[in-house]
């Protein structure tokens, strides 16, 4: 049996990272389109019981955070296409984390932007937040998974196995 490697310990720990993000934000969309709470009410599955971890900030800026580490950490396992795929979700988390900065020192300041009445980010000022972060973590994981097949599929280093290439 082969020992797992820290790449194939760092990855899995990250799309657990990822599927938890996602969990959360599924939770709220439910709690706002299913349950009928108000926006401001949602709190997601953790937020149910440790709700200053949603109202300081502090959950999702840190989803946001080990997201960017992730991609930071793991960027040099992929090459070729696959590290395109996986550049590109890095940019993007790039922006996705300046928005959940932006939110966290103001909530954390006890201020907030633009003369909104609670932490607000940039993109917020046009599409609600909800919405939004459902699209950013979209646009950030779609690009984690074609790098991960796309690595998959070409023989490239995934979860620290070499993957050889099927013939016919």
């Amino acid at each position: 049996m082969k020992q797992p490697t820290m790449h194939g310990i760092v990855l899995k720990s990250f799309l657990l990272v990822m599927i938890a993000h996602w969990i959360e934000h599924g939770v709220q969309a439910y709690q706002v389109y299913v349950l009928g709470f108000e926006r401001h009410h949602v709190l997601g599955l953790l937020g149910q019981f440790y709700p200053w971890l949603v109202h300081s900030e502090w959950m999702h800026f840190g989803f946001a955070v080990l997201t960017w580490l992730g991609l930071i950490f793991l960027r040099d396992s992929f090459s070729g296409s696959s590290k395109l795929w996986w550049d590109t979700a890095l940019m993007i988390q790039i922006l996705h984390l300046f928005e959940h900065t932006l939110l966290f020192i103001q909530a954390q300041g006890g201020f907030t932007l633009w003369g909104a009445s609670e932490p607000t980010s940039v993109l917020q000022l046009f599409f609600p937040r909800i919405e939004l972060h459902l699209f950013y973590n979209s646009i950030v994981t779609i690009p984690i998974v074609a790098a991960m097949i796309v690595a998959r599929f070409t023989g490239a280093p995934i979860l620290g196995v070499m993957k050889v290439p099927k013939t016919v």
